[in-house]
């Protein structure tokens, strides 16, 4: 008997500021899955590596890639695009490799929709909730990457986001980087242990 299984599809969505970025660190210490590196249009902030954190490409670059169906989904987020490819996550799932997306709940939702039966049954959705709207404020303050203009209108869009946990798999509710980390390392454990994605020959 043999035992095999496609690649599961972790995708990760959380409000900016609740721990996401930090969260997605931690997991590429244990790298045994690969990490879908997306692309953006919006400038690299300190520190970021170009197809490492993203590929920063121009808006025109960006518009060609969605006119030629490059993208598995794609969205357009505080006035700049994000899109993941499609092509890269397909060829991992069918080699039975994990792969992780982190996107937000646009993204999310047209993955979801994709008529693909494959990433369809590959799909194990996280979103990562803020404690409260006061430490989400405090996140974000601290970061300080966002005028408080911008940051007025990220807790306003990060309140309505929070309304579309209810349509994935998991909640996680945020706390220290450390127990987000072991939090999502049980979920990959227990889906890649769920008797529907096990092929035995």
């Amino acid at each position: 008997m043999s035992i095999k299984r496609q690649g599961i599809l972790f995708i990760l969505s959380a409000p900016s500021g609740a721990g996401k970025t930090t969260l997605r660190n931690l997991l590429k210490r244990t790298p045994d899955f690969v990490f879908s590196v997306s692309c953006t249009t919006r400038a690299a902030r300190p520190g970021e590596v170009h197809g490492e954190d993203y590929y920063f490409l121009t808006k025109e670059d960006f518009l060609q890639r969605v006119e030629k169906g490059d993208f598995l989904e794609h969205a357009t987020v505080h006035g700049n695009h994000y899109g993941t490819l499609r092509e890269t996550v397909l060829g991992n799932l069918d080699r039975g490799t994990d792969v992780l997306l982190d996107v937000d709940i646009q993204g999310a939702a047209m993955i979801r929709a994709t008529t693909h039966e494959k990433i369809r049954a590959a799909i194990a959705d996280v979103f990562l909730m803020p404690a409260s709207m006061e430490v989400l404020r405090q996140r974000l303050i601290k970061r300080g990457t966002e005028t408080p203009e911008q940051l007025e209108v990220r807790l306003r869009n990060a309140n309505d986001e929070m309304q579309a946990r209810r349509d994935y798999h998991y909640t996680v509710i945020s706390g220290s980087p450390e127990e987000d980390f072991q939090n999502f390392r049980a979920i990959m454990l227990a889906e890649r242990q769920a008797s529907g994605r096990l092929d035995l020959d």
